[in-house]
């Protein structure tokens, strides 16, 4: 199975609307251009950058073109409200109204926990989705799982993002460590690729569709953002084995192919 993983396209209203709706048009046109394609693709959070209702209007116009399966959840950034008015009931939110679900493919499971915190930054499971997550996880323990969430579950070494990473990283992890067979723990939120061991298994943040942030390593300021190139990550699923690639989004084949 494969999973092209995109994350933080910031979709705007106003002046900056062309170019963060370009941006993510072009990672997708890339993702579907890949030989042979992915069987879906996971975008890990702050889809809109407000979280205005005409931001997701916008995305579902874009996602309308994509040819295969697109699974969402909400970010920092994002109004889960305004996301599930515009994409509840369609199989982007696993045809429910939650923003937190799970899509079993024969391959793989993929588990979508939101840790969205009301005018916050930072992130937050609760008591009950992680008792939702142990359950979840129980249910096909013989079958590679990715859990999806939209902040990072520990330090990756940039101070600013470190403090407002998910807050109840203790709890999520001993639940992570119970079950083997979730190959991967799937993240957005710091706009850069990063990867980190955790409680047996592989964090992956996928960088942003649109802008990456500075490699800000040695202090708690906002480290702004960077011009380098745009990319997605690509996780290929063979039986509990999984590998990942980065994948340049810019490229000939993404405006042939979307």
């Amino acid at each position: 199975m494969r999973i092209a993983h995109l994350s933080d396209p910031h979709l705007m209203r106003g002046p900056l609307a062309a170019e963060s709706a370009a941006s993510l048009t072009e990672a997708l046109g890339r993702a579907v251009a890949i030989e042979p394609r992915p069987d879906c693709v996971i975008i890990t959070g702050d889809l809109a950058d407000t979280g205005h209702p005409d931001e997701y209007t916008a995305l579902r116009a874009i996602l309308g073109r994509c040819p295969i399966p697109v699974h969402l959840m909400p970010g920092n950034h994002d109004d889960p409200f305004a996301l599930v008015a515009r994409f509840g009931d369609t199989p982007y939110l696993a045809n429910g109204v939650s923003t937190s679900y799970v899509v079993e493919y024969p391959e793989a499971t993929i588990v979508v926990a939101s840790s969205w915190v009301h005018d916050r930054p930072y992130g937050e499971l609760g008591p009950d989705l992680l008792g939702w997550l142990d359950k979840t996880l129980a249910a096909r323990p013989g079958v590679p799982a990715f859990v999806c969430l939209h902040h990072p579950p520990l330090p990756l070494g940039m101070p600013f993002l470190d403090s407002i990473m998910l807050t109840d990283a203790a709890e999520f992890e001993a639940i992570i460590a119970r079950y083997p067979h979730v190959v991967r723990v799937l993240v957005g939120h710091v706009h850069r690729t990063v990867s980190a061991m955790f409680a047996g298994t592989l964090v992956t943040a996928a960088p942003s569709t649109y802008r990456q942030s500075a490699l800000r390593l040695t202090d708690a300021e906002l480290p702004g953002y960077v011009a380098e190139p745009t990319s997605f990550l690509l996780h290929l699923v063979d039986g509990a084995s999984c590998v990942t690639h980065s994948v340049a989004a810019s490229h000939a084949a993404a405006v042939r192919a979307f």
